[in-house]
């Protein structure tokens, strides 16, 4: 090997490693579950399931109001379904959160438009500036029309309800 490669060699691969640190994996599969508004279960081609949050939205927990009709539009948008996923991180419960497509349409996307879940701010930072202007939109659109929980005078995000549980499980009885 030529000196000027072989030197050249360690500082190329640095170089690919580092930038592919925050690269996306597109994961391709069928949807086999549907946990609630906003996780489900693909199964990959080589039959490992994958546990997949879906980015940039939360849906009503299963236990609040409109939780369940959550996750029956996702499931009526996905359950059964071959789907690719764009994801590049996991959560701290190991889900892997992406972007779900389905026949190239964004599934997170869909599931804000119909009133279904909110745009999750707090981890706006990590999306794509079109995909941050998209869900904005999505989300004022659904409010605007009152489509799904935005029918409610007052809907309760789900981060707010989790909240409330959790001083409700630490409150001295």
């Amino acid at each position: 090997m030529n000196l000027v490669y072989r030197a050249a060699l360690p500082a190329l691969l640095s170089i690919l490693v580092a930038g592919s640190a925050g690269a996306q994996t597109v994961l391709v599969g069928r949807v086999v579950g549907v946990h609630d508004g906003d996780t489900i279960t693909v199964l990959s081609a080589d039959q490992v399931q994958h546990k997949i949050r879906l980015a940039g939205i939360d849906a009503p927990e299963l236990g609040q109001p409109w939780g369940q009709n959550a996750r029956r539009t996702l499931s009526g948008l996905v359950f059964g379904q071959q789907v690719e996923v764009l994801t590049s991180k996991r959560d701290r419960y190991q889900r892997e959160v992406g972007k779900v497509l389905r026949a190239g349409k964004d599934i997170n996307l869909a599931v804000l438009d119909a009133g279904m879940a909110w745009w999750y701010r707090e981890y706006a930072k990590e999306q794509a500036p079109s995909d941050r202007a998209a869900y904005a939109r999505a989300e004022a659109d659904a409010a605007g029309d009152q489509r799904g929980f935005w029918a409610d005078r007052d809907p309760v995000p789900p981060w707010e309800w989790r909240r409330a549980k959790r001083r409700e499980s630490t409150e001295p009885r």
